[in-house]
């Protein structure tokens, strides 16, 4: 994901792998603060203020994340599931995968309010890290699996009109 090339020839999974590249950049901020968290990095004092830090980053991270998921739901999943099912195979896995990568991010912010022992917020961190890597790995799905299928199964009118669709902001 370190790479700056986008590697889809179709615009409109250029859109979806451009959004996947921003959310990965904001993802690194937070990934970071969760490592040093995991590896004891940090005084009590330290901690406290990483903690914190970390919970405004994954708060802001939710927003432009959701939207990018909504796209995918609503326009991209949708049209490609009418050429290759969308009852089963790739496309149900990574629904169920939004919806874990959301569970993990909520379960975190639900239970990080408050006051917490550095042991404390070492455990509570582990559900972003979860989110982390649930999160890397579907990216790479989508752009290894999914995207390539789109260029393969779909009409050039209809990847047209996906682009139409899909190129609006993530970000307010």
């Amino acid at each position: 994901m370190e790479q700056r090339t986008l590697h889809s020839e179709l615009p409109a999974m250029r859109i979806l792998e451009n959004e996947h590249r921003y959310l990965a950049s904001l993802m690194n901020e937070w990934h970071t603060i969760v490592l040093d968290f995991q590896n004891d990095r940090y005084s009590s004092d330290q901690a406290k203020l990483q903690f914190t830090r970390l919970c405004e980053l994954i708060r802001e991270f939710k927003s432009p994340l959701r939207k990018h998921f909504q796209k995918e739901e609503t326009y991209f999943f949708p049209r490609l599931g009418k050429h290759i099912g969308y009852d089963q195979g790739p496309i149900v896995s990574i629904e169920q995968e939004h919806e874990e990568i959301f569970a993990y991010i909520d379960h975190f912010l639900h239970y990080a309010n408050g006051e917490f022992s550095l042991e404390e917020m070492k455990a509570l961190s582990r559900d972003a890290g979860e989110a982390f890597e649930i999160l890397t790995v579907h990216f790479v799905k989508e752009e290894t699996v999914l995207f390539p299928m789109t260029r393969q199964v779909m009409k050039p009118a209809e990847r047209e009109q996906l682009n139409k669709e899909l190129y609006t902001l993530i970000v307010e």
